[in-house]
């Protein structure tokens, strides 16, 4: 059922093409997915995620778990039959949630104990627990509950998150056991490299059908990202899908594919949408600015979606400047477009044997951000 296969390869960089099965349709990536936190991504409808070519959404454990619970999402008959969604749904496990959300109370081999950032009520999330809820979410991939360190951290902090992490992924992988669905393992170890080596050494031998890369793009440079994910390409199983978690940066997405990642999600381009921030093709732009008055050119000349194709950008500064919603559902569709595009193109420049050339000239129409 979860077969991924690589279809292509750049012969200069890391960069690949796959296939990856999955009950709800044949991802292509690399690709990107927009974040479904609440079972829906924010101002957008299920036909419009289709029509910007989403194929797959992300929705989180830890959100739907309290509210409004798995139990009465597993009633509807799951998660895609709940939000009318029939494509891939990738759900988290809820650990980074758990660990920057809530009020922590305690942390052991056991789980987390910990209290809800809604009500206060208490919970305890442990490996087991996580599973039986993605289980009734009924998610086609599904995430180990891991533990997320905070950035910076000690190296002592990192190597106990490693350490947690590898515990609780053989106890996710064992409470999974019978389910229908890929289970993913999370590669922990903050920006300490040999902490990064001994976390995949643990995880590839538990034989995931697809390995999370977490804990970046969460306040370390970019060098430092890539230099860990330089580390983790030769390591990571060749044959199965790679998803660095959390990351919408458009560079950091090229320089991510360019180091063999597969699979991205991001709440960026929804939240800076509703903020009026926008990406195009030479760099991000705040369609809010008075620079943009009198702009009767589209938002994004290069962009295709429908945003672009049908109004300018003096239009929807008009519709920020008067309160009106459909400015955040405009530019909250374009955002996505541009990701979900970002990541078809280079699929073709692979395809094409051109991504190298594509690396360097998106790179230097976006903006440099320095890979040593």
């Amino acid at each position: 059922m979860f077969e991924y296969r690589v279809i292509a390869q750049c012969p200069v960089t890391g960069a690949r093409v796959g296939e990856f099965v999955t009950p709800h349709g044949i991802l292509k990536t690399p690709v990107f997915m927009p974040v479904g936190t609440q079972a829906t991504v924010k101002a957008m409808a299920p036909f419009e995620l289709k029509e910007l070519g989403a194929q797959i959404i992300l929705s989180n454990t830890y959100h739907l778990y309290l509210r409004p619970g798995a139990e009465l999402i597993g009633e509807a008959g799951g998660l895609h039959s709940f939000m009318s969604w029939d494509r891939s749904i990738l759900t988290d496990s809820g650990g980074f949630q758990v660990f920057s959300l809530a009020s922590l109370n305690r942390i052991t081999d056991d789980g987390v104990e910990f209290q809800s950032h809604l009500d206060g009520s208490r919970h305890f999330m442990t490996p087991e627990k996580a599973m039986e809820v993605q289980r009734t979410l009924g998610s086609d991939i599904a995430m180990c509950f891991d533990q997320c360190v905070p950035y910076p951290c000690t190296r002592e902090q990192a190597e106990e998150g490693v350490r947690r992490t590898s515990l609780w992924a053989g106890r996710s992988l064992k409470a999974w056991e019978g389910s229908r669905n890929a289970l993913f393992g999370i590669v922990q170890g903050s920006v300490f490299e040999d902490l990064r080596r001994r976390s995949a050494g643990d995880l590839v031998p538990m034989d995931f059908p697809g390995y999370a890369i977490g804990g970046l793009s969460v306040g370390e440079s970019h060098a430092d990202m890539y230099r860990i994910l330089d580390a983790l390409d030769p390591l990571l199983p060749f044959g199965k899908p790679r998803y660095l978690m959390g990351v919408g940066h458009p560079l950091n997405l090229v320089e991510g594919v360019a180091r063999g990642v597969d699979m991205f999600d991001c709440v960026l381009p929804t939240r800076n949408g509703r903020n009026g921030t926008l990406l195009t093709t030479h760099g991000p732009i705040n369609i809010k600015n008075k620079i943009y008055e009198r702009d009767f050119s589209p938002l994004d000349p290069e962009c295709d979606c429908y945003a672009c194709r049908a109004f300018t950008r003096a239009y929807i500064r008009h519709l920020y400047r008067t309160g009106e919603i459909l400015a955040s559902r405009l530019c909250s569709w374009h955002n996505l477009r541009f990701l979900v595009a970002l990541a078809e193109k280079m699929r073709q420049a692979i395809l094409d044997g051109t991504f190298p050339a594509f690396r360097e000239r998106f790179t230097a129409s976006y903006g440099s951000v320095s890979v040593e």
